[in-house]
């Protein structure tokens, strides 16, 4: 799987020859496979291939758009984007990137590369089949799956940029039911990596199954006030909501709960927040952004205190500041918008850390998060939540009961800002990262 250049120079040559004043191709390939078992047979196998671009052309100051999925008609793409530059309002902000040298950084696994079709069924089942071994008591299994992915991206534009990478990804992930008399729990286990010797295929199913077991005997919460320690599968999602927050698209539009509060104590002194796509062999890792600007390291909470917001080219024109490297691209549909790379809680000081059980242990009274539901229905503008939760009580430093039709309520703002502790153990889905967080004074419903 490889991406010509001169494909690209050709089309930047044919949008300048065509009249446009800056040209930038943006060209994709990916191929993955998707494996899906049920009782040791495979239930589903996708394969997929696909292939793009996407050409944005400046002509007076006046943008153009067009894309492909045939490599045959580029000079089709090149007169549509500069048909539609003659139609849209002159806007200054909209630039390309400079050339500039990246970080040699890992985003290929070879091993994935080259893994066939058997390889993926072998670790699909191994998922299966160590939930089944895990507890007796897992009875059903929704979904057992292993994908393998691999793409190339390649960027070329009218300031004598040119540049690609290649990136590997692969995924684990399950979803089962425990049963204990009537009774009947889920659990689920994921893990992703860009190189396959990062993923741990048995872990994933026996995560799944004591995620299910333990919440057998569940009883309903009692209504309180105390600790909360939400765990880092919950504690990264509710950081994926606040992740949009962050957004320099979504302050200029004022769609953020951040917005007019750089430099301001947002939450509690003991949480930093960075976005790092240089991070090696994570999913969101990568040497340059969707626009071809080299990959940095943003801090934008530090120590609490809102440091700045993301930007690409435009939103950071429009400020008169530098693209912090995180334009992103959803498909060759649309141009560029900005997003996170890896983006993760990070303890602002050592002291504030423990491991899993000495949290526990520094419980009185309160509830261990081990899912909540709802969380699609969390404000991303104001912060307000209100979402159902399931998990474990916690009474006098151990752990009492499962829990479940509970609830948990608040303000995004607010929740940050009543962290106390993190664990020692940062996991990351998909994206986002985080520890396990403790938190104070936390109304439970019930």
């Amino acid at each position: 799987m490889r991406i010509k250049e001169e494909f690209a120079q050709r089309i930047i040559e044919a949008a300048i020859k065509a009249g446009a004043d800056k040209a930038e191709v943006y060209i994709v390939r990916a191929r993955s496979v998707s494996v899906e078992v049920k009782d040791g047979e495979v239930d589903s196998l996708d394969t997929s291939s696909d292939f793009g671009y996407a050409l944005r052309v400046l002509k007076d100051e006046r943008p153009g758009f067009s894309y492909s999925t045939t490599g045959d008609d580029w000079q089709t793409v090149v007169d549509s984007a500069l048909d539609v530059a003659r139609f849209t309002e002159r806007d200054p902000s909209i630039d390309i990137a400079e050339p500039q040298e990246d970080e040699d950084i890992q985003t290929h696994d070879p091993e994935i590369a080259s893994a066939d079709e058997t390889r993926i069924v072998e670790c699909a089942r191994m998922i299966e089949e160590e939930a089944y071994r895990t507890d007796p008591r897992v009875k059903k299994i929704r979904k057992a799956e292993a994908g393998f992915s691999e793409s190339e991206v390649l960027i070329s534009n009218t300031k004598g940029l040119t540049k690609g990478y290649k990136a590997t990804s692969v995924i684990g992930q399950i979803m089962l039911a425990a049963e204990q008399a009537d009774e009947a729990q889920m659990g689920w286990g994921y893990e992703s990596s860009r190189f396959l010797k990062n993923i741990d295929f048995r872990r994933v199913g026996q995560d799944a199954a004591m995620r299910a077991v333990r919440l057998l005997g569940a009883r309903r919460a009692s209504t309180t006030k105390g600790f909360v320690l939400v765990e880092a599968s919950v504690a990264a999602e509710l950081l994926g909501i606040l992740s949009s927050s962050f957004s320099s698209e979504n302050v200029q539009k004022g769609k953020s709960m951040l917005m007019n509060k750089k430099d301001e104590q947002v939450f509690s002194e003991l949480v930093c927040i960075v976005d790092n796509p240089l991070l090696s062999e994570y999913v969101g890792s990568r040497p340059f952004d969707a626009e071809g600007v080299t990959s940095r390291r943003n801090i934008v909470v530090d120590r609490g205190v809102l440091k700045g917001y993301l930007y690409n080219i435009y939103t950071a024109r429009r400020e008169n500041l530098h693209s912090t490297g995180n334009a992103i691209r959803g498909g060759i549909q649309s141009p560029p918008s900005v997003g996170i790379s890896n983006f993760y809680i990070e303890p602002a000081s050592p002291e504030s850390v423990r491991s899993y059980a000495e949290l526990v242990k520094g419980i009185d009274k309160g509830m261990i998060v081990t899912e909540a539901m709802g969380m699609h229905t969390a404000n991303p503008i104001t912060g307000e939540f209100s979402v159902g939760v399931t998990g474990l009580w916690v009474k006098n430093g151990k752990i009492d009961h499962p829990v479940k039709e509970a609830a948990i309520s608040g303000n995004l703002i607010d929740l940050f800002n009543k962290v106390v502790a993190f664990s020692d153990n940062t996991r990351f889905y998909g994206r986002v990262g985080s520890p396990d967080i403790l938190i104070e004074g936390i109304n439970i419903s019930g």
